[in-house]
């Protein structure tokens, strides 16, 4: 089925309730949702073959949803790009996946223009506007096996792989979602505190699905006083937000606001200490998942009723654990020779099912690497307890997750060695309060700390940024000269 389904469903189910609200001021009914998403799809659709990438480079705005939809609407397929991206690298992405046109917001469209010969279309133009005023299009037939959503990562490499998610793989994720973690209905509300190039704005679609409202902060961010907010002036509240954020909430002292019901937190390492005190804090509304890009937001979970044992919270072992594997999706802890790791083993966690992608866009060395024998390889690690709880040893990839983001090392490394003042770079993650993890580079060389933030600041996203600088005579290596990472990242812990 085409994804569009969800919205048209939805708008003759529910047409005259409020579909979307920036902060507390109704933006659109379902109905009024519908019907620009398909003057929008009109105007894509023109002179466009199906199956044209489409981009979408915003901070949190109404204006994702309705694309989003259009784009389904148009037989086309949705690139979301993080808006805390560098140019370049927002560059990089239109370039690989060939995008037709990419629509930002104001802040980021000056800037992306200057590098990309990518048409870029400001959403609050003349030109966008008039889109509104075409004639509705008629939904495109597409094929449910067809390109949706074209997810891009960065990969170990330093280079973003795009995961190809296709109509099928997001209604199996919707679908898990709603047997899983939650049961919206037109009483509830989906509030967007996490960025919604990611998985807040994956959640959209189960929650279109039950006529519940999309609620965008006004800040266009997350604030953690305007969100709770927010929780307690909209029905029935439910969230997608990194454990980051949910320690930001609980440092603000509030309480839980009466109408929040569901806390999905996932995207990085929840400490013990902290899921305690939100649990204390918020009851049990808390969802933990465990996913990728690859397998969206869908791999294992643990269910609100998982986080307790009796008439307190369930034992260590469980909550720190990221659960047992979700509906509709296979996980397996795989040995050194790729057969099922006995109880308690340590291996590579793999997992298979409709939820998972098809493969990486352009990249056949990619996806044969990581769809293997029918197998999705996380590059995670992994073991099984006996009670078929996963919990996760350790990331292969080296992957730094730093206020629910994924940073890859080799890219900053990357980009450090770029600068002639740096003979060496080694980047790892060292534990953070306030957001899970932090970047540290090691750096053989003389260029002061300054110059290399500048430096990176023109190149890559502030957020990939190392916080801390280390300098050393030589990075530990190996006898075959391959440096000594998990010696590096003990020496920070």
């Amino acid at each position: 089925m085409n994804l569009f389904a969800v919205l048209d469903q939805a708008a003759t189910r529910f047409g005259d309730r409020g579909a979307v609200y920036l902060g507390n001021e109704q933006c659109h009914t379902f109905a009024g949702l519908r019907d620009r998403a398909l003057r929008l799809a009109s105007s894509i659709s023109a002179n466009r073959d199906t199956g044209a990438r489409i981009a979408i480079a915003s901070e949190n705005r109404p204006e994702i949803i309705e694309l989003m939809f259009a784009v389904w609407a148009a037989g086309c397929a949705v690139v979301p790009i993080n808006f805390k991206l560098h140019p370049l690298e927002m560059a990089q992405i239109l370039e690989d996946c060939r995008a037709a046109v990419v629509f930002a917001s104001p802040k980021i469209a000056g800037g992306l223009a200057a590098v990309t010969d990518v048409a870029v279309e400001n959403i609050e133009s003349p030109a966008y506007a008039a889109r509104l005023h075409t004639q509705p299009a008629v939904p495109a037939i597409v094929d449910p096996g067809a390109l949706a959503w074209l997810f891009y990562t960065s990969g170990t490499t330093g280079k973003s792989k795009g995961a190809m998610l296709s109509h099928r793989n997001l209604m199996a994720m919707t679908v898990a979602h709603l047997a899983d973690f939650d049961s919206p209905d037109e009483n509830s509300s989906l509030v967007h505190g996490a960025p919604m190039s990611h998985g807040s704005g994956l959640y959209i679609a189960p929650y279109i699905l039950r006529g519940a409202r999309q609620v965008i902060p006004a800040s266009s961010g997350f604030d953690p006083e305007e969100f709770l907010d927010l929780c307690g002036h909209h029905p029935r509240t439910s969230c997608f937000l990194a454990p980051t954020m949910v320690a930001r909430l609980l440092a603000t002292g509030r309480p839980r606001p009466q109408n929040l019901t569901t806390i999905v937190y996932g995207g990085g390492p929840m400490y013990l200490d902290t899921l305690k005190k939100a649990m204390a804090t918020f009851g049990p509304t808390l969802v933990q998942l465990y996913g990728q890009g690859e397998a969206p937001m869908t791999i294992t979970g643990l269910r609100k009723c998982d986080h307790l044992s009796g008439d307190g919270l369930a034992d260590d072992a469980i909550l720190g654990s990221v659960g047992y594997p979700r509906s509709g999706v296979e996980v397996a802890v795989l040995d050194a020779d790729g057969n099922p790791a006995a109880v308690g083993e340590i291996g590579e966690i793999a997992c298979r099912g409709d939820v998972v992608m098809s493969g990486y866009w352009n990249n056949a060395a990619a996806t044969s690497s990581t769809l293997v024998g029918g197998w999705l390889h996380t590059g995670d690690m992994g073991s099984f307890d006996a009670r078929g709880y996963l919990t996760l040893r350790d990331r292969s990839k080296d992957v730094v997750i730093s206020g629910g983001s994924n940073i890859y090392p080799r890219e900053v490394e990357e980009v450090l060695l770029e600068h002639a003042g740096v003979e060496e770079a080694c980047v790892v993650g060292a534990p953070d309060e306030d957001w899970g993890e932090m970047v540290v580079a090691f750096i053989v060389g003389t260029a002061a700390e300054a110059d290399l933030d500048a430096h990176l600041l023109e190149r890559i996203a502030r957020f990939k940024r190392p916080k801390r600088y280390i300098y050393v005579d030589e990075l530990p290596k190996n006898s075959y000269g391959k440096v000594l990472k998990r010696e590096l990242r003990e020496s920070v812990r």
